[in-house]
């Protein structure tokens, strides 16, 4: 059986192309800048070592999702001879609030469902629907899929997801935290219980997803009982370009000294403010060379971000009872040698013995911990494609 699975942004499109019988990749990629009508690019790479990029104005999601499966079906790529050798589409979407705790098989009622929650991901629900409806154009015959990042933060209890306000905006409403990330905190967690050698379904976890939107989750037990995005992947750590926790008041007190909407508070926190706003660049690698140039404010983002890591690791830890491995992944957390080791500096008394030269040579997934470190530290490449992907596999099984 051969799965596309797709990840639908406002203006991008990552895509996959697996064989299930054993797992393997065969085709990915990605396009970028959809809509914009001067420019666009796409990306295409097959597991033979083929790659073509083209650059180009890419209208809309369904010309972008066409031009895949032309590549696709394309004699010189070789993968597939037919658009019926696709036998289902798995979709990420990006908020399910409480109504999906599982992914599901899409028809016009789960989409309208689904749709319903629009207000409460704006910029990222609408998108994911138009690459659904995309991908039913192109492929009518494949069964369409989808899975939820906050789905596997379902799990947490009350006591953590519900907000200090009045209860009324949780009963009428379903304010309260989400989460998100939730395939990757998933697909890390289980694949660090693997490594470490400790059943899953007894363990205290901590995932570190480290990127440009990052998030913290406490695993406890195979279940997610703390994360650190909230309603929104506004709230937790600071990222590239949002703030993270900030006291309330704050914003309060600059939209009236500053006299600004709520469009404008809202786009100076999710678009302004973070690493961007810090220190001007909202990418890891920028921040590294300006503050071994010697960029004061560069390097406080860095300290902030690393901190800021540590105080979710020890309230995690504390919230569990304990805690087996900390596990870090996402591009900051993959490729960071020096972002792993000050996170998890001085956690001795937590039982975290750490390998400096363990993690300085750390290459995909490894063990970055001493020997004899009772809490195992370890770095695992995400791969929220493949959990998306077995979920559709299973529910297309269970159709047939």
């Amino acid at each position: 059986m051969k799965l596309l699975i797709l990840n639908c942004g406002s203006s991008s499109l990552k895509f996959q192309l697996l064989s299930m019988t054993n797992e393997t990749l065969l085709a990915w990629g990605g396009i970028e800048r959809i809509g914009d009508k001067n420019q666009g690019s796409l990306k295409f790479k097959t597991h033979t070592g083929k790659i073509l990029e083209t650059n180009q104005p890419i209208a809309n999601h369904e010309i972008g999702i066409e031009q895949i499966i032309q590549l696709l079906l394309n004699p010189e790529y070789a993968l597939i001879a037919d658009k019926n050798e696709i036998q289902a589409v798995g979709h990420r979407i990006v908020h399910g609030a409480e109504e999906f705790s599982q992914s599901i098989v899409l028809d016009e009622q789960t989409i309208a469902r689904i749709e319903k929650y629009s207000n409460l991901a704006p910029l990222h629900n609408p998108a994911n629907i138009s690459g659904v409806r995309a991908a039913q154009a192109q492929l009518p015959h494949a069964v369409q899929c989808a899975t939820f990042d906050t789905a596997f933060h379902q799990t947490m209890p009350d006591k953590a997801f519900i907000y200090g306000i009045p209860y009324s905006y949780y009963a009428d409403n379903k304010i309260r935290r989400y989460g998100f990330h939730g395939s990757s905190h998933r697909y890390v967690s289980q694949k660090a219980a693997e490594l470490a050698q400790i059943p899953y379904n007894a363990s205290k976890i901590i995932v570190c997803h480290l990127g440009n939107g990052s998030s913290i989750s406490a695993v406890c037990n195979g279940q997610s009982v703390d994360t650190s995005m909230g309603l929104t992947p506004l709230e937790g750590l600071p990222m590239g370009t949002r703030c993270g926790d900030v006291d309330f008041g704050a914003m309060l007190h600059i939209m009236r000294e500053e006299n600004l909407s709520v469009a404008q508070i809202d786009k100076l926190a999710n678009k302004e403010s973070g690493f961007l706003g810090l220190c001007g660049t909202s990418d890891m690698r920028d921040m590294k060379q300006a503050a071994a140039t010697g960029n004061k404010q560069a390097q406080l983002a860095i300290e902030i971000l690393h901190y800021k890591i540590k105080k979710y690791i020890g309230s995690y830890a504390a919230a569990m009872g304990g805690v087996d491995c900390i596990v870090f992944t996402g591009g900051i957390g993959e490729n960071n040698a020096d972002t792993r080791y000050a996170a998890c500096e001085n956690l001795e008394f937590m039982g975290v013995e750490f390998d400096t030269h363990k993690n300085a040579a750390a290459k995909g997934d490894a063990i970055i911990s001493a020997d004899n470190s009772r809490v195992k530290v370890l770095v695992v490449q995400t791969n929220e494609e493949i959990v998306i992907a077995r979920d559709t596999y299973q529910l297309v099984q269970q159709r047939s």
